[in-house]
C-alpha cells in the first residue's frame, strides 16, 4: 500500500441514521466503495454492507453464563427475517476494533445448530470466509433461531480465560452471529444474559433490569452490543468519577478492594485531567471496567463508553509495587478520544468483516500511548519520577535497537496480522509493535518542537482539543486520514510537518527517537542502578540486561531473550538456554551483576549455559559494567518535559 494514498473509507461528518432512537444523534463514518471493488478477494456468495437496516427486526440475544464449572456461555438468539426471505448468511465478527488482526476466536465457538419452527435447518460454512455461515430457509420463515455453545479457556495455553468461579468478562462478538449485507450500526438487537447467583454486573450498556439473576438491557444496535462488554462476579465495588464516569472494580476475593481515598482520588483526577486535555467528555457515561486478577486472562481494551482492564490483586493493597502497570487506566481512557471517536480512515469498517488497514496506528496507539505518561503523571496516578524512567526505557531501546536499520515504524502497523502477537526469537531484530512507544517518542519530538519554536506557548494539548475534541458527548465516529493529523499541527505551528513525519514514521533506519528528550531538556544516560520503571519491572526476579550483555535472564536463569549482534549473541546464548553457573558458582542475579562488575577491573565472566542436555562454559566479553538507563534534567531551572508532566486542574 502506497504511504497516505486515499483507501477504502472517506472521513464523513455528515450525520448517520443508527439501527434504533439514540438520545443524541451521532457522528458516523461510510464506506466510499464496495470490497471487491477495493481489491479484497473475499467470497462473492457473502453480501456487502450497506448502510440499511436489517429489515428483520430486532434479534434476540439471550446468553446463559451461569457454567462456571466448564466455562461455557450457551446463547440462543432469535433472527427475525422478512418475509420471503429463502437465503441467509450470518457471519461471526472477525476484525474487530481495538485488536488490529482478524484473530477472532471462532474456534471457541461449537454446537452450531438452527432452527425455524422447531425443525433443524442445514447450514454449511463458507469455503473462503469461514467466518460465515449460509442457510437455506423453508418456505414461510419468519424467523431462524441460533443455537450457540462458546468454550471459554478453562487455562492459558487455550487463549485468553474469561471466566472463573468468582469473576467474568463477558464479550458478546465471541457468542454471537449477526446477518450479512448491513452496516452493524443498522442492526438493532436486544440483550438478556443470566448471570451466576447473586453476582454484580457492571457494562456501558444502557437501560439494565434485572428479574434475579437475569439481566436485560435495552433495545441498542449490535456495533453498540459489541462495544459494550461485562464484567461480573461475585465482589464488587464501584466509585463515582465524577464527568458521568464509574469505577466498576472486581477481584476474587473482597479484601482487593479496598482502595485508600488516595488512591481513587488519584483515578478522579485522571478524568479531570483527561477532559480539561481533551476539552471535552466523548461519552454520555463512562465504565471504567477493572478485574483484579491472576486468573482471568489480562486485557487492556478500549471501547467508547467503557474499557476492559485487569490488574494483579494487590493493585490497592500494594499501589507502590504496581504503580509501573496503573497507566493502562489512561491509556484505555484516551482512547474513547483517539481510537473510538477519531478513528484512522482504515480502521473503520462497516462490519466486522472488512479487513482494516493499520497505516495509522502510530497516531490511534502511538499518541494514546504518549499521552498515557502525562495524564498518569498530571493525575498523581504515577509519580513523575515513575513516568521518566518509563520514557528512558523506551528511548535507549529504540537508539540502538537493530531491527530500525531494515524496518521502518509504519511497517510495523502490520505486525498484529504478520507477528499475530506470537514470540520472536529476535525481537529486537524482527521488531514488533512499536508504533506503540516508538510512535510516543515522534510525539514527545512533536510536542516539544512546538514548545521550544513556540516559547511554551503552545504544545500537542493545544493539538489533542483542536483534532480530538469540540463534539461533546458525540460518540460516533468520525475517520481522520494522514492530511488530516498534518493539517492540524500546522494549524497548531506551522512546520514541514509532512516531512517530519514521513523521516520518522516511513523509514527505516530513521535517526534515534531521543530528539524529543533533549529538546525537552533533558538527556539520555546510563547508570549502574536501574531507573524506577526498570526496578518494578525487574521486582518479581527477572533480570533486564539488555544494555550490558544484551539479555534477558527469568528469576532461575533462563534466557528469554537476546539482543541482535549484542555480547550474549556474540557469545552464542540464545533464547530458552539456561545460565546454571557463573564463574562456577551457581546461579543467581546478584552473582551475575557483581561478575559484570568485577569485570570493568579485569575480571572474567564465565557462564555455565544449559541448552538441551548439553552443558557448555562460555566466556563473555564484556568490561563495560551495568547499564540501565536514566533521563536526567540537561537545564537550569524548569524544563518543557517539566512543564509538561504538570497538572493542569
Amino acid at each position: 500500500m502506497k504511504p497516505f494514498s486515499m483507501i477504502a473509507l472517506l472521513a464523513a461528518s455528515a450525520l448517520a441514521s443508527p439501527a434504533v432512537a439514540q438520545t443524541q444523534t451521532q457522528s458516523g463514518a461510510e464506506a466510499v466503495r464496495s470490497l471487491p471493488a477495493a481489491g479484497l478477494t473475499l467470497s462473492q456468495a457473502v453480501p456487502n454492507p450497506v448502510d440499511t437496516p436489517f429489515p428483520g427486526g430486532t434479534i434476540k440475544i439471550d446468553v446463559d453464563a451461569t457454567d462456571l464449572a466448564r466455562g461455557l456461555f450457551r446463547t440462543t438468539e432469535t433472527i427475525p427475517v422478512a418475509a420471503g426471505t429463502d437465503k441467509l448468511t450470518l457471519l461471526y465478527p472477525q476484525w474487530l476494533p481495538g485488536r488490529h488482526a482478524g484473530l477472532a476466536k471462532i474456534r471457541n465457538l461449537t454446537g452450531i445448530r438452527f432452527t425455524v419452527d422447531g425443525k433443524d435447518v442445514a447450514w454449511e460454512r463458507d469455503p473462503v470466509e469461514v467466518y460465515a455461515f449460509h442457510l437455506d430457509l423453508p418456505a414461510g420463515a419468519s424467523e431462524v433461531v441460533a443455537h450457540l455453545v462458546y468454550t471459554s479457556a478453562l487455562r492459558s495455553s487455550e487463549g485468553r480465560v474469561v471466566m472463573t468461579p468468582e469473576m467474568m468478562n463477558l464479550k458478546f462478538e465471541e457468542m454471537t452471529l449477526y446477518p450479512a449485507g448491513h452496516y452493524v450500526r443498522r442492526i438493532a438487537v436486544k440483550p438478556t444474559v443470566t448471570f451466576p447467583a447473586g453476582w454484580d454486573v457492571a457494562t456501558a450498556l444502557d437501560g439494565m433490569a434485572r428479574s434475579g439473576d437475569t439481566v436485560t438491557w435495552a433495545q441498542t444496535d449490535y456495533q453498540t452490543l459489541v462495544d459494550s462488554p461485562i464484567f461480573a462476579g461475585e465482589h464488587h465495588r464501584e466509585w463515582d468519577l465524577g464527568h458521568d464516569a464509574q469505577l466498576q472494580v472486581f477481584a476474587h476475593s473482597p479484601e482487593y478492594l479496598d482502595a485508600t481515598d488516595e488512591q481513587i482520588g488519584s483515578v478522579r483526577a485522571l478524568m479531570d485531567e483527561a477532559v480539561i486535555l481533551f476539552g471535552n467528555q466523548q461519552w454520555d457515561h463512562y465504565d471504567f471496567l477493572l478485574g483484579l486478577t491472576d486468573t482471568l486472562g489480562g486485557i487492556g481494551l478500549e471501547h467508547h463508553r467503557s474499557s476492559e482492564n485487569t490488574l494483579p490483586p494487590d493493585t490497592f493493597e500494594d499501589w507502590e509495587k504496581n504503580e509501573y502497570r496503573v497507566d493502562l487506566l489512561p491509556h484505555e481512557l484516551t482512547h474513547s478520544w483517539n481510537g473510538k471517536f477519531r478513528r484512522p480512515v482504515g480502521s473503520w469498517t462497516p462490519d466486522y468483516r472488512q479487513p482494516m488497514q493499520n497505516e495509522l496506528l502510530w497516531v490511534y496507539e502511538g499518541q494514546t500511548q504518549y499521552w498515557d505518561l502525562p495524564l498518569s503523571a498530571r493525575s498523581g496516578m504515577q509519580s513523575k519520577e515513575m513516568v521518566l524512567g518509563e520514557i528512558a526505557r523506551s528511548a535507549a531501546e529504540y537508539a540502538s535497537e537493530p531491527g530500525r536499520s531494515w524496518r521502518s515504524l509504519v511497517d510495523t502497523t502490520n505486525d498484529p496480522q504478520v507477528g499475530q502477537r506470537a514470540s520472536k526469537p529476535y525481537y529486537s531484530y524482527a521488531r514488533g509493535e512499536e508504533y506503540y512507544n516508538e510512535g510516543a517518542l515522534v510525539w514527545l519530538e512533536a510536542d516539544m518542537l512546538i514548545r521550544s519554536e513556540t516559547n511554551g506557548r503552545k504544545s500537542l494539548d493545544d493539538f489533542a482539543k483542536l483534532f480530538f475534541g469540540g463534539h461533546p458527548g458525540d460518540w460516533g465516529e468520525i475517520t481522520y486520514d494522514f492530511d488530516d493529523v498534518v493539517e492540524t499541527l500546522n494549524t497548531i505551528h506551522p512546520h514541514d510537518w509532512a516531512t517530519f513525519l514521513r523521516e520518522r514514521v516511513y523509514a527505516a533506519g530513521a535517526p534515534a527517537p531521543i530528539k524529543g528528550i533533549e529538546l525537552g531538556g533533558y538527556k539520555l544516560v546510563f547508570k549502574e542502578e536501574p531507573n524506577p520503571f526498570d526496578k518494578s519491572l525487574m521486582a518479581k526476579g527477572a533480570l533486564r540486561l539488555e544494555h550490558s550483555l544484551g539479555m534477558v535472564l527469568s528469576e532461575t536463569g533462563a534466557v528469554t531473550s537476546v539482543i541482535w549482534d549484542g555480547v550474549a549473541f556474540k557469545a552464542g546464548i540464545v533464547s530458552g538456554a539456561e545460565i546454571v553457573a557463573v564463574n562456577g558458582e551457581e546461579y543467581s542475579a546478584d552473582k551475575l551483576k557483581k561478575a559484570i562488575t568485577a569485570a570493568k577491573a579485569g575480571g572474567s565472566i564465565d557462564l555455565l549455559v544449559k541448552r538441551g542436555g548439553r552443558y557448555t562454559t562460555v566466556p563473555v566479553a564484556y568490561d563495560g559494567g551495568l547499564r540501565w538507563p536514566w533521563i536526567e534534567k540537561a537545564v537550569k531551572g524548569k524544563a518543557h518535559i517539566d512543564r509538561w508532566l504538570e497538572p493542569r486542574r
